[in-house]
Parts: structure tokens; sequence; C-alpha cells
């Protein structure tokens, strides 16, 4: 009870202060993790298919080690991207005087909200909620990380017998 009232306390002392972060960071937000679910399943299907049908291949170490890195690269790239989005609202808000400040501010904020600039007084809160978002993307590129390596060792072990038999055969 007490935290309910303290939590109401300070939304009639302060009414309104946060409702435009709320307002702007929810939809960022929710734009941003579609945004990366959909780069992600392209991402995924890509990756797989190169790795499914290259598998037949002398070197399949190195293989996974290219997929892998340009799944890597690719998962970076579309965090770059979301991040910018949120650099372009913090511009068009006023919070950063600069689109540079704005990047530098965002990527901070959106991988481990440390403090490096902070963002003009009136929209702090909306620092926080790209924080919130960071965790969220984070965790979705994790996730599909792991089911990619997931889905490359299931193909290589579905080939893995022809491959010793191609050896073999080679040996001969």
């Amino acid at each position: 009870m007490r935290i309910a009232q303290a939590a109401l306390g300070l939304y009639v002392s302060t009414p309104g202060v946060w409702t435009a972060d709320w307002a702007w960071g929810l939809p960022l937000i929710v734009l941003t993790v579609v945004i990366h679910v959909m780069g992600l399943g392209f991402i995924n299907r890509r990756a797989v298919a190169v790795y499914g049908r290259r598998m037949n291949g002398r070197y399949p170490t190195a293989l996974f080690a290219a997929v892998m890195s340009s799944v890597i690269l690719s998962a970076t790239i579309l965090h770059a991207a979301e991040s910018a989005i949120w650099a372009v609202s913090y511009q068009l808000l006023g919070a950063q005087p600069d689109y540079k400040s704005a990047v530098l501010f965002s990527l901070g904020a959106m991988t481990t909200f440390g403090n490096a600039m902070s963002l003009e007084e009136r929209w702090q809160l909306m620092g926080a909620i790209e924080a919130l978002n960071g965790w969220l993307l984070f965790g979705l590129t994790t996730a599909f990380l792991f089911g990619t390596i997931q889905k490359c060792y299931q193909i290589e072990m579905r080939q893995a017998p022809s491959i010793r038999d191609q050896e073999a055969q080679s040996d001969a």
C-alpha cells in the first residue's frame, strides 16, 4: 500500500512531467524491437541457407567462422541502426545539441546506460527507457545467436556421415 501511495503521490505532485518520455519511449521500443526481430529473422534464414549449401566443402570450421562473423556483423549493424533511430528522436526533441552527441548518448544508453553524456534534464527518463530497450534488444540477439549456432550444428551433424564417406573415398 505504501508503494502505491508513494507512486501516486509522485504522480500527483508532478503531473505530466514524464508523459512525453513514455509517449516517445514506448513507440520507439516497439519500433526497434519489430525491426530487430524482422532483421534477425532475415539474417538467420540467410546464414542457415548459406551454411547448409556450402557445408559439403573441405573446411567446415572456416565456413562456420565466416558465417557466424557475418551474422555478428549484421546484428551489430542492426543495433547501430536502432540506436540511430533513438538519436534522431533526441535531435527532434531538442534533448541533445547535435546529432553526434545524440548518437554518443544513444549508444551509451543502449549498451550500458553509462553517462558519458547526459540528456537535457527534461528528457532524462527517456534515456532510462532506452536502456530498457537495449536490454530487450541484446536479449533477443543473444537468443538469436544461440539459435543460429544450434541450427548450424544440426546441419553439420546431418551432413557429417556423408562428409566422412567422401573423405574415406578420397583417401582410398
